[in-house]
């Protein structure tokens, strides 16, 4: 399928002219096939940029569940509208009998006035909500019979459950009901003409009369499924029938785009859907009550922030426009407008503050296929890229061509390349997901939670009314796509970034800590990467260089992230770094980085040069694979499999009884195994819990499965005869000199492996294992005999003897006092002094 020629069809449908071009460059390609054709619809302009939904093709069967799924929700909604305008009711007979005594709370004219057309709405959603319910009551305990399990899940239901549910579903009939309401809507004009000065008595009596305000102001109701009592204002219940009539249109909509055109629903509920919308058009132009609000607690309804983020509903992911306001978070979608017009917003869906719950959720793993493919797309982008770089100041059609075509392909990998999950959950049941950059996602999360600290039960939006507001509101006019930006790429970077995080200082309370860093530029490279989970600690160490390939690179973001035993993770600070080419070297500059309330210590190099295609995001495997290989990869001394074992048998190990000696599962340390050579953070994150004998058995393991061992093979005779040397002094000099004339990532593992094992041995006396104890497990791990057949020099060695000089060995440097310190990664400070980077 040509998705760029669908994305024409598309736009020619909505009468957008798009020229249509000859060539189809890199693009004939379909790389998210159907799922995301959504995200390719529309070329960005200027002015507003069109982000329309999936589209779904439904069965008329499938159509029908889901018909019954929206009405069992509008069902459930007018209970909680009905049980609201109950509460609202409630006073009114108290407050007529007051007004005719000599100390009245409010008049006879102000209890008309305030409760004006109130017990007519009641009445009429009353009719509507029993009428409703007695349709839906045969459809809502339905169960399939017992029966025999069918042994083929992939089967699909026979052709009479289909026939009989097919059936089941046209024989609901509901659109009568609707339209009765919407002919009776003209009720909800009185109420709207009468609202301001309903809203003026209420303000005024909560001020003067203490009887009054104690009324006003704790009106209780209970609402949604759990009948969880909610406390309302008096005003913020007035304000429901605007909310409630405002949600017609949006109610219909959603029954007609579920209701087949075959139905005999569908005629009723398309009139339906016209008169509402006449009905509410002439609200709009006629009633300006609405635009301005004032919250219950006294303030009025402003918008804080606002920005591109992707939305995740019913498995599908689209980029929507969102607004936090003072009281409320709104989604929108930016629609197709035609160029030169007004750019116009689709309501999505909104969340009150009050009482909003955040969490971050853990990643989710997309299809298996799903790297492959963005690794396609970019490669795709790379090829983009290259076009517009030689193109001729002649060319400019073919160069815009280009910038479009690569403006869509990164808005395709912006939607669906986001891992970091925001997930809001209200008090009334309601939960939306939200998706972006780490940094992005927390600068949200900061954001809301100021509002949320002290937030109040406040008045509800008329939601056409706000949604329309967003055009002229908006401080974000474009989605963050970097190919929108004009400006001079001369200061950018192109080349390689690499990021080496060192540690940090000033946590509060230990804790299991990892780092994330996230560069902007093209979306042809990876964007963001982070280094494993320290153990816990007060002063974390990494020591874990992060590399990155760059085009267009100007600012870089760090986080301080703490990872909680459950998993849930909680951003202990963040900061953000303008990356200056003229100042970045390819030597090494190390920083101390203030990052909210802890300090990160990094090394920055960059080295300039031009970018070939982007490259396959696989991990390389670290076990099976010559030490030096792997901790050249990973840039350090020590590899990071031998330190995260090591740091969590310290953590939680060291007095296990037998420790290194007694065997983990096989299962257990071929699945961490597998993890390590295929995600380090996430073979980290099973380390925390897995059973603590795995995890020394995957340090045995590494070591064992090494293709040379890690005291070199040739040194293995020169040991052997300096362990005869009588004299100790003799003995030690020329043992550590053999240690010393090892490779340097073979001595520095070696060295911090041996002050690890002294350690478990101060233990001795709960986890039973001595220095000979240790020696005898790992000294066949780490040095193995010559083979004469591999033309070793010298003479071979007595099988019998093997094992003892083995043990031997790596008995006697345990033994050693002064073993030099281990350094685990390479010196990445060229500099005298840190530098001390200030945001």
């Amino acid at each position: 399928m040509d998705v760029y020629q669908e994305a024409v069809g598309y736009l020619e449908s909505q009468q957008i002219p798009v020229e249509v071009e000859a060539e189809s460059d890199v693009l004939d390609e379909d790389v998210f096939q159907e799922e995301t054709v959504s995200c390719l619809l529309s070329p960005l302009h200027t002015e507003s940029v069109d982000l329309p939904d999936t589209p779904t093709i439904r069965s008329p069967e499938e159509m029908l569940e889901r018909r019954l799924v929206v009405l069992r929700g509008i069902l459930e909604s007018e209970e909680v509208y009905l049980s609201e305008l109950e509460v609202l009711l409630m006073p009114m007979k108290a407050l007529r009998a007051s007004a005719g005594t000599s100390q009245p709370v409010l008049s006879s004219q102000q209890v008309h006035t305030v409760f004006y057309q109130v017990p007519e709405l009641r009445d009429m959603h009353q009719c509507f909500y029993a009428g409703l319910k007695a349709r839906l009551d045969p459809h809502t305990h339905t169960e399939p019979s017992p029966g025999p399990v069918d042994p083929d899940p992939e089967r699909e239901r026979s052709s009479a459950e289909e026939t009989e549910m097919k059936q089941g579903g046209f024989e609901l009939m509901v659109g009568d009901l609707f339209l009765k309401m919407v002919n009776q809507i003209g009720v909800y004009r009185g109420f709207i003409d009468n609202y301001e000065k309903a809203v003026e008595i209420v303000r005024k009596c909560t001020h003067s009369d203490h009887r009054f305000r104690t009324l006003a102001q704790s009106m209780m109701s209970n609402n949604g499924s759990d009948k969880a009592r909610t406390k309302y204002t008096f005003e913020a219940l007035l304000y429901k029938p605007l909310d409630r009539v405002t949600k017609t249109t949006l109610v219909l909509r959603d029954v007609l785009q579920t209701t087949p055109v075959e139905h005999g629903d569908h005629t009723a509920l398309q009139e339906a859907l016209r008169l509402s919308r006449s009905f509410l058009s002439g609200v709009n132009e006629g009633s300006q009550c609405k635009r301005e609000v004032t919250l219950s607690h006294g303030m009025r309804r402003q918008l804080m922030r606002d920005g591109f983020v992707v939305d995740v509903c019913e498995g599908e992911r689209n980029l929507r426009h969102l607004f936090l306001y003072t009281d409320l978070l709104l989604c929108t979608k930016l629609k197709a407008v035609a160029k030169g017009k007004q750019a116009q917003y689709r309501f999505c869906w909104y969340l009150p503050l009050a009482g909003l719950r955040l969490r971050w959720a853990a990643d989710q793993e997309g299809p298996a296929d799903t790297h492959l493919r963005i690794h396609t797309i970019r490669t795709k982008m790379y090829l983009l890229r290259q076009q517009l770089r030689q193109h001729v100041r002649g060319s400019r059609g073919l160069a815009a061509r280009s910038r479009k075509k690569l403006q869509q392909m990164e808005l395709l990998l912006l939607t669906h390349s986001p891992v970091h999950r925001l997930e809001l959950h209200s008090p009334s049941g309601k939960s939306h997901c939200l998706l972006s950059s780490l940094y992005e996602l927390d600068e949200w999360r900061e954001a809301i939670h100021k509002l949320t600290r002290d937030n109040i039960e406040t008045v509800p939006p008329d939601l056409l009314t706000l949604t329309s507001a967003c055009v002229k509101l908006r401080m974000t006019q474009q989605p963050p796509l970097h190919s929108l930006n004009t400006g001079d790429e001369e200061d950018s970077l192109c080349g390689t970034l690499t990021v080496a995080i060192h540690s940090a200082c000033g946590l509060q309370h230990p804790a299991s800590v990892y780092v994330c860093v996230e560069v902007d530029g093209y979306e042809c490279y990876d964007k963001q990467a982070q280094t494993h989970s320290s153990i816990q600690s007060l002063s974390p160490h990494w020591d874990q260089e992060l590399t990155f390939q760059v085009d267009g690179a100007q600012n870089l973001k760090v986080l301080c992230v703490s990872q909680s035993e459950g998993g849930e993770d909680a951003v202990l600070g963040k900061a953000s770094v303008k990356l200056d080419s003229t100042t970045l070297q390819k030597r090494w500059r190390r920083q101390t980085l203030p990052v909210g309330q802890v300090e990160v210590t990094l090394s920055l190099k960059y080295c300039p040069h031009p970018l070939g295609p982007p490259s396959s995001p696989q991990q390389q495997p670290v076990f099976n694979i010559p030490i030096g290989a792997v901790a050249e990869q990973e840039g350090v001394l020590v590899p990071h499999v031998v330190r995260c074992c090591v740091e969590e048998v310290e953590r939680r190990g060291m007095e296990e009884v037998g420790i290194y000696r007694i065997s983990g599962a096989a299962s257990d340390i071929s699945s961490l195994k597998t993890a390590f050579n295929s995600n380090l953070r996430d073979a980290v994150t099973r380390l925390r819990t897995a059973e603590v004998n795995a995890v020394s058995g995957v340090l045995k393991l590494y070591f064992r499965e090494l293709p040379e061992p890690l005291i070199p093979t040739e040194l293995f005779q020169s040991l052997a005869r300096a362990l005869n040397i009588q004299d100790l002094d003799s003995r030690l000099v020329s043992m550590l000199s053999l240690l010393q004339s090892c490779p340097d990532v073979n001595r520095q593992t070696f060295l911090y492996l041996l002050h690890h094992l002294q350690r478990v041995s101060e233990r001795q006396e709960v986890n039973k294992m001595s220095l000979m104890n240790l020696a005898t497990v790992f000294g066949p791990s780490l040095l193995r005999p010559p083979v004469a057949s591999l033309g070793h020099g010298g003479p071979t060695v007595d099988i019998s003897q093997e094992v003892v000089v083995q043990v031997q060995v790596v008995f006697f440097y345990l033994h050693c006092n002064n073993l030099p310190a281990a350094q685990t990664s390479l010196p990445h400070d060229t500099d005298s002094e840190d530098e001390t980077t200030h945001m």
